[in-house]
């Protein structure tokens, strides 16, 4: 992954390159783990091998996916109209001024 003796411009086209990949990685993985329970439903947690204990997708994990997704959608919704500052630090409200060092950052 280290292109070399310093963190230069291999590296950083690496990380990048990895950075951006990753995500269309993950969703190409969870669309064929979606697809395979689509064909071939799944089954009981006992690991029982019987046809009679698979559950289709459609009518149950369908909807359970379903409800999952909208109270995600809620949730966020929730803190994007009703609390937009909830998760956020007060040193992002301080006026910054160009002339003053913040103090946190102090010479070795």
């Amino acid at each position: 992954m280290w292109g070399g003796f310093s963190v230069d411009n291999a590296t950083l086209n690496r990380f990048f390159s990895l950075h951006y990949l990753l995500p269309f990685l993950i969703a190409g993985l969870a669309i064929a783990h979606i697809a395979l329970l689509h064909t071939r439903g799944s089954s009981n947690p006992l690991l029982g091998t019987s046809a009679v204990d698979y559950v289709t997708f459609y009518p149950y994990l369908y909807l359970k996916d379903l409800l999952g997704l909208l109270i995600l959608i809620f949730g966020f919704s929730y803190l994007v109209f009703f609390e937009p500052n909830l998760l956020g630090h007060p040193d992002n409200y301080i006026k910054a001024n160009p002339l003053v060092t913040p103090l946190h950052i102090v010479p070795e």
